[in-house]
């Protein structure tokens, strides 16, 4: 069934819109991540939640060549890479680093999913997001195949981070466990590996997480001043070459002066994991309705899987692997096994 994409100038009330989703939520596959409901649409599993804002991005959303945007699956370095690429756009703007506003804001609030809150509820009436400066930074969890096409098309700059899938389960399975948490569940190994099973199966929010790979790899292969890739383990290792090929990357390249002033370094240490969760706004602060900021920062460590995952769960990984494997890809920092 095709989206119910409308004109922005369609005549059509918002009750009928509505109308057009729900038929649109009946007629595709169903499946549910820790209670929350999924549907399976143009090939990968959105959130229902998702599901109006997605089509409203879709349907509405105008890049600007200077546009930049951060792809990802959900934790996979997503906060991370939000507070890196803030910082870097923003340096110049401060006569000091420690004015960038982290402190107060959360990096979600500085750097707005197009699909989760820009076009939220905006199917007849999308915002204005002409008047914001320039260079516009967003984000997006959706698979490259699923991007409007006037993002294709367009000289904006895409930034994907990857994160290695045994990994990405475990902080995808800590994050939402907290729900089943406060509703009294009590975890064991065999709920754990029901969701091992979904997961390697392709069935979690904005999987198949190898499709979602592969398309902005190959993106960026293609088109490499379109699309930048990076592995979020490599980060990790090289955090100062990274971010040097990121600066370059989105525009805003360091200068000899800042690279002397240790500018770089600087950056690395205000956007970590430990300075984060030091800030007072990650400590008791709340962004998303629900959840607290602090669920967003846990461990983001490499490797953290093998103290979760049993042997015959990270054997269900294999499925994934090669499906990668034959598509050419492989991990360069990070080994597949240990």
């Amino acid at each position: 069934m095709a989206s119910p994409s409308e004109p922005k100038n369609s005549s059509n009330t918002q009750e009928q819109l509505s109308e057009k989703i729900k038929d649109l939520e009946l007629s595709l596959p169903k499946e549910l991540w820790f209670g929350f409901p999924m549907q399976l649409y143009q090939g990968y599993w959105c959130l229902s939640v998702l599901l109006e804002g997605i089509i409203a991005f879709q349907t509405h959303f105008q890049p600007h060549d200077t546009d930049i945007i951060l792809a990802s699956l959900p934790k996979t370095g997503t906060t991370w890479l939000k507070s890196l690429l803030f910082a870097l756009l923003n340096r110049n703007k401060l006569s000091h680093l420690s004015e960038l506003p982290f402190n107060t804001k959360n990096p979600h609030e500085l750097v707005l999913h197009l699909e989760i809150e820009v076009f939220k509820n905006s199917l007849t009436n999308p915002p204005d997001l002409t008047q914001l400066p320039s260079p516009r930074l967003f984000a997006t969890h959706m698979p490259y195949h699923s991007l409007p096409d006037s993002i294709k098309t367009s000289k904006c700059r895409i930034v994907y981070v990857c994160r290695n899938p045994f990994d990405t389960f475990v902080s995808l399975w800590h994050f939402y466990l907290q729900f089943e948490v406060s509703k009294g569940t009590s975890p064991d190994k065999e709920m754990m590996e029901g969701y091992v099973n979904k997961y390697c199966a392709g069935v979690s929010p904005f999987g198949p997480y190898e499709d979602h790979v592969l398309g902005y790899w190959k993106e960026s292969k293609e088109n490499p001043k379109h699309v930048l890739f990076i592995e979020y383990e490599g980060l990790k290792k090289e955090p100062k070459d990274h971010l040097k090929k990121l600066a370059e990357f989105v525009g805003c390249p360091f200068s000899e002066e800042e690279e002397k002033e240790n500018v770089i370094d600087k950056i690395i240490e205000l956007c970590s994991l430990k300075s984060m969760k030091e800030m007072e706004v990650n400590k008791n602060g709340k962004f998303y309705v629900w959840v607290e900021n602090k669920a967003l920062f846990r461990k983001g460590e490499v490797g953290d899987w093998s103290n979760h995952l049993t042997s015959s769960m990270a054997k269900q990984f294999d499925q994934i692997l090669e499906k990668l494997k034959e598509a050419g890809f492989s991990f360069t920092f990070y080994p597949t096994k240990k």
